[in-house]
């Protein structure tokens, strides 16, 4: 289920990064809502992996 969050959270972020350059308007918080997205993507299984171990 983690993986599909993350793989749903990746692409959308990716996708943003492209919309933020054909946006007339606003593309600075479009691209960073694109790198948010990803960053995101990243530490979520991370973050779920170290409280998984850690029981």
């Amino acid at each position: 289920m983690m993986f599909i969050l993350s793989l749903i959270l990746f692409l959308g972020g990716l996708f943003l990064f492209a919309v933020a350059f054909m946006v007339t308007s606003f593309q600075g918080v479009v691209f960073t809502c694109g790198i948010l997205a990803v960053c995101l993507a990243m530490a979520l299984p991370m973050f779920k992996g170290r409280t998984k171990s850690a029981k």
